[in-house]
């Protein structure tokens, strides 16, 4: 059988952090197992859905890079479950409700007062032919249940999870079908599970009590339940719940110069007991992706962990990958010298412009721009060989006597105009003789003009 596993976003909103791990999860599942990654747009709920989002998921998953083998939208079947509820309907699995929400609550409220589990009753299976037709006739729609069988005792061996084992006794009849005829997730979710034959199901620990009415969905149908994982949920740094990480989208990371690997890198082993390791590509990833790593202990998202799997990213990225998104005359050399001080691609245009210039110098005492003119007159006496910053260097020491920090922080301050940067080997060849020269002229003077 071929492994199959989904992603079911709902279009109305943008994808979000912990929506990105689910469908990254399913589709490292699918790759490893060589099956097929499906998506599906849920887009059951026509009053909050929208094209745009839509739009945006597909967008998002392509940026992350997953792939999808077919694409199935729910606004497309509902003849199709209309057909599969009318099979139900007549084996006496779904039943019309007339209960007002008021009315449900208030039955919740004694229930709970009696000491007893706050599901429903099961009221409306006492009605008559003859009140349900009145209720009808007076026009009251009823919204449906799907009738949970309390004789089988619903179980299944969790992925992640373990063995799980629900009374279906101890649970309340989901409401599959509203009275407006608009259909909520549980039932249209399972048929067409069933439909596009998936055999893996995995998501947040948050749907284990609907997986133990939907296991029973899949059995009226007829068909084979698929196998479940549920993984614990994301939380931030604080170590609770954050509504912070449900509004950390995709959009987001992107327009933060967050790398889609390093984002991929982190949430495919979060929750899980393997390191992180952005030097892995998508094909190690899914060949090491096992369910049995994941832990029940909440997976906790680090910010700065992600800033640190970007800079790594980033230091390795080769020129042919960023060269559309570089500064215009920035070469290949230029991004070798530049990348290993990046945490984003985007910081690439600073130093880009320490190197074209023009940069203001430094202040500098009397003695620190007679070393600095001295550092001028050895450039232009001297070779400008293939490798200029040692030659001169070398030179000032063995003239100076000066080495270390006083040798070289005085230097790199004119030519760049900051403390730190990228290894001056690599960027002295970048600035080039000329511009080094007026650098260094310019901050051995009296006027520190822009050079």
């Amino acid at each position: 059988m071929t492994v199959t596993t989904r992603f079911a976003p709902s279009p109305t909103g943008h994808l979000h952090v912990g929506n990105i791990r689910t469908a990254l999860h399913n589709w490292l599942l699918a790759r490893q197992a060589g099956g097929r990654f499906l998506l599906r747009i849920d887009d059951t709920d026509a009053e909050r859905s929208r094209e745009d989002y839509v739009a945006a998921i597909r967008a998002d998953l392509a940026w992350l890079g997953l792939d999808h083998d077919g694409e199935e939208r729910q606004s497309a079947r509902f003849g199709v479950y209309e057909a599969q509820f009318a099979r139900l309907e007549a084996a006496g699995r779904v039943y019309p409700c007339w209960e007002t929400p008021q009315e449900l609550e208030l039955k919740r409220k004694v229930r709970l007062g009696r000491g007893l589990p706050p599901i429903y009753d099961r009221a409306a299976l006492a009605l008559s032919a003859q009140e349900k037709a009145a209720k009808l006739a007076a026009g009251e729609k009823p919204h449906w249940r799907f009738l949970l069988d309390h004789a089988s005792p619903i179980a299944w061996d969790d992925g992640i999870r373990g063995p799980q084992r629900f009374d279906a006794a101890q649970m309340s009849d989901p409401v599959v079908c509203r009275a407006d005829g608009s259909w909520l997730y549980m039932l249209p979710s399972v048929i067409d599970d069933v439909d596009m034959g998936v055999t893996d199901i995995l998501r947040g620990e948050d749907h284990v009590s609907n997986t133990a009415a939907q296991v029973q969905m899949f059995e009226a149908l007829g068909a084979p339940v698929p196998r479940f994982a549920h993984e614990a949920l994301l939380v931030g740094t604080e170590g609770k719940l954050s509504k912070r990480l449900g509004s950390l989208g995709a959009a987001h990371f992107r327009e933060s110069g967050i790398e889609p690997h390093a984002l991929v890198a982190l949430l495919a082993r979060l929750g899980t007991s393997d390191p992180v390791d952005p030097a892995l590509d998508v094909e190690a990833l899914a060949a090491s992706f096992a369910l049995a790593h994941f832990g029940r202990a909440p997976a906790r998202f680090d910010d700065a962990e992600l800033e640190r799997i970007n800079a790594a990213v980033v230091h390795a990225l080769p020129f042919a990958e960023v060269a559309a998104r570089l500064p215009a005359g920035m070469d290949a050399a230029a991004w070798e010298a530049i990348r290993p001080n990046l945490a984003r691609v985007s910081e690439a245009a600073d130093w880009w412009r320490v190197v074209t210039g023009p940069i203001a110098p430094p202040a500098c005492d009397a003695e620190t721009r007679a070393y600095l003119a001295q550092a001028a007159d050895a450039i232009e006496a001297g070779e400008w060989g293939d490798d200029p910053w040692h030659a001169l260097t070398g030179t000032l020491k063995a003239a100076t006597g000066r080495k270390g920090k006083a040798l070289f922080l005085p230097l790199r301050q004119a030519l760049t105009g900051r403390d730190h940067g990228p290894d001056m080997g690599a960027l002295l060849p970048l600035i080039g003789r000329e511009a080094a020269v007026a650098r260094l002229r310019a901050a051995g003077s009296a006027d520190q003009s822009p050079r």
